[in-house]
């Protein structure tokens, strides 16, 4: 297969945040963009939309309410699901 260099101007900033995205779903900017040019080639058009999960406002308070109560120790542990629908009354 033969390679070739693809320079692309683009704002410092912009860069920097989608290396930022790419790190998290374990890219580098060169696979990234070898990924794109891949599947646009075999869609003929735009081909997919690579993002991360960002949870809406509901979701993340439950996640930081669960977070606070996983760390506190004077909150109640259950061992197990009978132990648990025993304090519901279940």
């Amino acid at each position: 297969m033969s390679m070739t260099n693809l320079n692309v101007r683009t704002d410092k900033e912009l860069k920097e945040q989608a290396e930022d995205i790419f790190k998290e779903l374990g890219l580098n900017m060169t696979t990234a963009i070898n990924m794109f040019l891949r599947c646009t080639v075999r869609e003929q058009g735009i081909p997919f939309s690579l993002k991360l999960d960002t949870p809406n406002a509901v979701t993340a308070a439950a996640i930081e309410e669960g977070r606070r109560i996983a760390e506190d120790d004077s909150a109640k542990g259950y061992s197990s699901i009978e132990e648990l629908k025993k304090a519901l009354d279940l």
